[in-house]
């Protein structure tokens, strides 16, 4: 079986929306890496990370996670997280590692885009 990984971006209200699906590992985190830099570029800083898709995500995707949530607080912007408790085929995977890695009290994390979104984006804190 092959697994094609792929983002897309959109917007919805004052936020950049990035929809990750695939698996998020050594050889694709570079380029979810380099969506997440063009978004702050383009002067983005209300961020969502659409995760629900993700069918696996390694260190190396844990470590994108962490770095963009460095580089939107060094913004002062807002990064939540879209990871439901049932996503893609058994479960969000994404949501499982974070847990077992204990960084996942780290994000602001969302079963999906209507509750990520509804909010005002406010700075993450520490």
């Amino acid at each position: 079986m092959v697994v094609t990984f792929k983002v897309t971006g959109g917007e919805r209200g004052d936020w950049a929306v990035l929809q990750v699906s695939g698996e998020l590992d050594m050889v694709t985190s570079p380029g979810l890496r380099q969506h997440i830099h063009d978004v702050v570029a383009e002067g983005r800083h209300s961020l969502v990370l659409d995760l629900s898709e993700v069918l696996f995500c390694d260190s190396s995707g844990v470590g994108v996670l962490i770095a963009a949530r460095r580089l939107i607080r060094s913004c002062q912007g807002s990064l939540r997280l879209i990871l439901p408790a049932q996503g893609a085929a058994e479960g969000s995977h994404v949501n499982r590692v974070l847990g077992a890695l204990g960084v996942r009290r780290l994000f602001d994390v969302h079963p999906d885009l209507a509750s990520a979104v509804k909010n005002e984006a406010g700075p993450l804190s520490a």
